[in-house]
């Protein structure tokens, strides 16, 4: 009998392979996740190319095993952008609850 997939499962597992894709730290985020290297592998095999194209989308980049210096500054500013936008928006959000009526 086939097992069936849990999609709370099967999403966990595909934040874990993006999380190992987005560091390139396949052991640390194993341990992170209290799962083994190999099965951390497997589910890169099985999830890779999907978190890959859902990645693409959002146009983040994915390093290579062995990052350049250029890939590594692209990856840093890319993240101070997002940091950059996050702040706006609690930015944004604090101001808009400053001005709301108290209930």
């Amino acid at each position: 009998m086939p097992k069936k997939k849990i999609d709370v499962i099967e999403d966990v597992k595909k934040q874990y392979v993006r999380m190992a894709l987005e560091s390139g730290r396949m052991t640390s985020i194993a341990n992170k996740a209290g799962i083994s290297r190999t099965t951390l592998r497997k589910w890169m095999d099985e999830y890779e190319e999907e978190v890959r194209d859902a990645m693409e989308v959002e146009g983040v980049t994915v390093l290579s095993e062995n990052p350049s210096k250029d890939e590594l500054l692209a990856k840093y500013e890319q993240a101070m952008k997002l940091l950059g936008e996050k702040e706006l928006e609690v930015a944004m959000l604090k101001n808009l609850l400053k001005k709301s009526p108290p209930r």
